[in-house]
């Protein structure tokens, strides 16, 4: 898409043009991780969360009752250093090494490209979309997956439901906009009612719809997922849109297509999607609390002694 003078677009699609434009998007053309590129997830600080991860999918495979073939799917592989460190600990079990058939959904072809060689001569599938995901019993692990995709804002003034938009006047100035819409016409098209007793709203058409894809998955064949992302607790939802480069939060409507764009999940919101399509949650906890309860510090106990020191 070419954007053009004093063309106005909603939010999502900005942040879909600016990160996924399949020639000038943030995420198709760069690889963001590290200490090189503008942020660094927990898989590229320590071997210990995904090796976390690694224990978490396999005891989950043995709460499935050890299903002789399954699914496990990420959901974005980034530069593939998760799904790395996973599969070397998989290693270590070959009974469910065996069971496990790995997939990753990736849209980007350059970090695909990344992830195929960092896990190169291991059996994996990349997936066009999740509908190619065979019907087996499937567990799905979406770790900073979410808060890239992009999002819809609405804010509430004098009792009216306005859209947020992005208005170029200027190409190079692009500013946001507010335009009244029905709020009644937006919660009939997903399905459930988002406005009640709110003053912003802030959610992602396209995780429903993978929630709703995931869900019927796991309703149909069994399963389940791993959702990891910043995000709050409290009903009320609030503007949580930020831009990352080099590490440093900056002005989201700056540097279009050369700077993350991202937000923080309403977990409230996230358990109610999951419970109109009649997922059972099994819990939400804080990183710290889930990682503890998995054995992290014995693990790090246990590394810290074999590491030699001059």
């Amino acid at each position: 898409m070419r954007i053009k003078k004093n063309d106005i677009l909603t939010v999502d699609k900005y942040i879909y043009e600016a990160l996924y434009n399949s020639k000038s998007g943030y995420y198709m053309k760069s690889n963001p991780f590290g200490k090189n590129g503008d942020y660094i997830t927990a898989p590229n600080i320590s071997i210990l969360f995904s090796e976390m991860i690694a224990i978490w999918i396999i005891l989950f495979w043995e709460n499935l009752k050890c299903p002789k073939k399954f699914n496990l799917v990420e959901l974005g592989s980034g530069n593939g250093e998760m799904m790395r460190q996973i599969i070397k600990t998989f290693d270590r079990f070959l009974v469910f090494k065996n069971c496990c058939k790995i997939n990753i959904l990736e849209k980007s072809i350059y970090l695909k490209k990344i992830q195929k060689q960092k896990l190169k001569n291991r059996n994996i599938k990349w997936l066009k979309n999740l509908n190619e995901v065979s019907n087996i019993p499937s567990i799905f692990i979406g770790n900073e997956f979410f808060d890239a995709l992009p999002i819809k804002q609405f804010v509430k003034k004098d009792n009216e439901w306005y859209e947020r938009n992005v208005k170029f006047s200027k190409l190079n100035q692009p500013k946001f906009i507010d335009i009244l819409n029905d709020i009644k016409k937006i919660e009939k098209k997903i399905g459930f009612k988002i406005s009640h007793k709110q003053k912003f709203i802030e959610y992602s058409p396209l995780s429903i719809e993978y929630l709703k894809i995931i869900s019927r998955k796991i309703n149909s064949n069994g399963g389940g997922i791993l959702i990891i992302d910043y995000g709050y607790w409290c009903k009320n939802m609030k503007n949580t849109l930020k831009s990352i480069s080099n590490h440093k939060f900056n002005e989201v409507l700056n540097n279009f297509g050369q700077s993350d764009i991202t937000y923080n999940l309403s977990f409230k919101l996230v358990e109610k999607i999951l419970k109109k399509f009649n997922l059972k949650i099994g819990g939400m906890t804080n990183q710290k609390n889930f990682l503890t309860n998995l054995g992290i510090l014995k693990r790090a106990e246990i590394i810290s002694k074999n590491l030699p020191f001059s």
